[in-house]
């Protein structure tokens, strides 16, 4: 009983919290621009969600995060959460973004299909214009990308993958 106490203890100590760096610096006055992370509901239980995961290598936080921690105890139910964080207008960036089917429970994802994609898009966001990551997940194509709201023109490169992507 005492060794399994040890490991819980040594466990907890190691894993910690996330943390994740602001998308825009502190103190930073300058123009800006929004990033929407967005999602497809399926039903009560199932959602895919497109989202970022970096911008210019610092790891941000993110719908399918909150999703997670707010739906946690929830059972098979759960409500899709999205997150927007500030950009640095006028000024290049790299985005990485990702699309990944998440379940309310995980016992669903081992007897579900998840389908994932994931990379980098390069763009330089525009002043007071607002993004959004937006995507498509399926057996025999996926894609994430991100667009502006309002024209829904695609900004940088789309992040493909023919075949399943399971």
């Amino acid at each position: 009983m005492i060794r399994l106490a040890t490991i819980i203890c040594f466990t907890l100590s190691i894993t910690g919290c996330a943390t994740y760096t602001p998308s825009v610096p502190k103190g930073y006055d300058g123009p800006r621009a929004e990033l929407y992370d967005s999602f497809k509901t399926h039903s009560r239980s199932k959602a895919d969600f497109f989202v970022v995961v970096q911008i210019d290598g610092a790891d941000v936080d993110n719908g399918l995060n909150e999703t997670y921690r707010r739906n946690q105890g929830r059972g098979m139910d759960m409500t899709p959460y999205f997150n927007k964080r500030p950009l640095v207008a006028e000024k290049p960036i790299k985005v990485a973004i990702k699309g990944k089917t998440h379940y309310a429970a995980p016992i669903q994802a081992i007897f579900g299909t998840v389908y994932q994609v994931e990379g980098v898009v390069e763009f330089t966001p525009k002043t007071d214009t607002r993004y959004v990551v937006r995507g498509e997940l399926g057996e025999s194509y996926s894609a994430v990308w991100i667009e502006e709201d309002v024209t829904l023109e695609l900004v940088g490169q789309k992040v493909e993958a023919q075949g399943t992507t399971k």
